[in-house]
């Protein structure tokens, strides 16, 4: 393809790439010669993905395996590819669900409603059409809140809460994304993500390098998601995502008010030490707030821990999830939680 931001260096630049840059294309490019394959390819073990339309709008996910359903939720930019690394093995034991989220991977870009409530719902939706119950729900980054908003409107489809390096915990987060949420930055993304291979990728590489990102499944992580923004429906997706949950000061939606509803929810918090998108102090008041959850810290790890050391990672969800009963939730047992949270007087409000 002409312009192809991931295809091999060729005579369109003349000056030369550094031992270290190509290395960092050479780990995008695994064998991918175009933007689309190397957002989309079906990696080795990974079924091919299937598409859905819900209210007219399509939605691909990747389905496999058989047992128990696990549903994984990416995070910003990023697809279901990000779980290629764990969903084989997961699928050995377990019906593995990962969807492309609406604006991210071959989803639907529309014009719409980008928040976490958008999402839950969503996710709710995709459960219903697959004739899914309920399931243990895995969170990465934004997936972690969505995964925390959904649990909230839809208690009763959630047997467990795994949360990883989640947002939606603290305000911090990596200043990269604080940027996408100033004015105009609408009018700088395409200049970032330019569709050429020497002055995307390398201008690419020296900004996540600058802002602390680890050289390894960090850098692919991060990367393999923003080189879909050399797409402007893409771009606008993010955007909308991003100004729904970010702000100057930081992340601005925060689920530390309504997380004790998930107080009775197996719930397991998994980060990686080295995060420099959400700090790892962020794991910490997740397990405070989450009084009975689990906590793994991955000290090699960075913001992708399923990528940095994936058996570790298939290991402890497995272990926790053989070790624990799924919660089985409904609106009574809201309804007392508030109750007792709040210590509601209810009398005289029945059938509002």
């Amino acid at each position: 393809m002409e312009g192809d931001p991931l295809a091999p260096v060729g005579s369109s630049s003349n000056a030369p790439l550094s031992p270290a840059d190509r290395s960092f294309i050479d780990t995008w490019h695994r064998s991918e010669h175009t933007l689309d394959t190397a957002l989309h390819c079906d990696t080795v073990g990974v079924t091919p993905p299937r598409t859905i339309e819900i209210h007219g709008q399509p939605v691909t996910f990747h389905m496999m395996g058989e047992g128990p359903p696990i549903l994984l939720i990416h995070g910003i930019t990023s697809s279901s590819r990000t779980w290629k690394r764990v969903m084989p093995r997961l699928a050995e034991t377990h019906t593995v669900i990962a969807p492309d989220l609406l604006g991210h991977g071959r989803s639907a870009k529309p014009q719409g409603d980008y928040s976490l409530g958008a999402y839950a719902s969503g996710i709710r939706d995709l459960m219903v059409a697959l004739e899914m119950p309920r399931s243990t729900v895995v969170g990465h980054s934004l997936g972690g809140g969505i995964a925390m908003q959904f649990a909230y409107q839809f208690p009763e489809r959630m047997g467990r809460l795994v949360l990883v390096d989640s947002g939606g915990i603290g305000q911090e987060v990596n200043p990269l994304l604080r940027a996408a949420a100033l004015p105009g930055a609408e009018l700088v993304l395409p200049f970032m993500f330019s569709p050429t291979i020497h002055d995307g990728v390398v201008k690419l590489r020296g900004l996540l390098a600058r802002v602390g990102l680890q050289p390894n499944a960090d850098v692919e992580g991060v990367g393999e998601g923003f080189a879909s923004l050399t797409e402007a429906d893409a771009r606008r997706a993010f955007l909308h995502t991003v100004r729904s949950v970010i702000d100057l000061n930081g992340q601005r939606v925060s689920a530390a008010d309504r997380l004790y509803l998930a107080g009775d929810m197996p719930s397991l918090v998994i980060w990686g030490e080295n995060d420099r998108i959400i700090p790892v102090e962020h794991a910490h008041l997740a397990s405070e707030m989450l009084p009975d959850s689990r906590l793994e810290i991955f000290p090699d790890a960075g913001h992708f821990p399923f990528n940095s050391d994936p058996d570790r990672f298939v290991n402890v969800l497995r272990d926790f999830i053989d070790t624990t009963d799924p919660a089985d939730l409904d609106e009574s047992h809201v309804r007392q939680m508030l109750q007792e949270r709040g210590k509601l007087e209810v009398s005289g409000v029945a059938g509002i």
